[in-house]
């Protein structure tokens, strides 16, 4: 199926791009609630409230990120999105094309291997989640953000503004 061509993305594909972002980056810089709900339960000692509370706000930022996550992905794919930049190099649209895809990818996997192991208990999903996919994603992020600031101030496109204002 041909996805529509647009010059920017809708209004509703960037707000929902910023507030993942914001909620992603919320989880990465501040997971210490569930840090600490996980180092209690490994140890076999019982969290109080206020640490499940805690642990509780990460799980649900992560289960928003996945639910808007698939409202973007529907919209991406009955919007559109902008064509690529025909100033930019073919390696770098593969790699974009390729950074785009793990960071959808991450999204995903990020808030189902979240679930798996906070309300299923599957330890190895928690470990993999905090360790090896968080790794990855804050590769990801970092590259996407070279990325842009290369478009803008490098090849001076309208990469950066077709996610900002329109």
């Amino acid at each position: 199926m041909q996805q529509p061509s647009t010059m920017a993305y809708s209004l509703n594909q960037r707000f929902l791009h910023w507030t993942i972002a914001l909620l992603i980056f919320f989880n990465l810089l501040f997971p210490d609630g569930m840090n600490v709900w996980h180092r209690l339960m490994r140890r076999g000692e019982v969290p109080t409230p206020e640490q499940v509370a805690s642990a509780n706000i990460h799980a649900y930022v992560g289960i928003a990120i996945l639910l808007l996550a698939i409202i973007r992905l529907g919209l991406r794919f009955t919007k559109g999105v902008p064509d690529e930049v025909a100033e930019e190099p073919a390696i770098f649209r593969l790699a974009a094309k390729l950074a785009h895809a793990g960071l959808y990818i991450l999204i995903f996997a990020m808030p189902l291997t979240g679930i798996a192991a906070y309300y299923f208990g599957i330890n190895p999903a928690g470990s993999f989640h905090a360790e090896v996919l968080k790794i990855i994603l804050w590769a990801l992020i970092a590259a996407h953000v070279a990325g842009a600031l290369v478009h803008q101030f490098y090849w001076k496109t309208n990469v950066l503004r077709r996610m900002t204002l329109g």
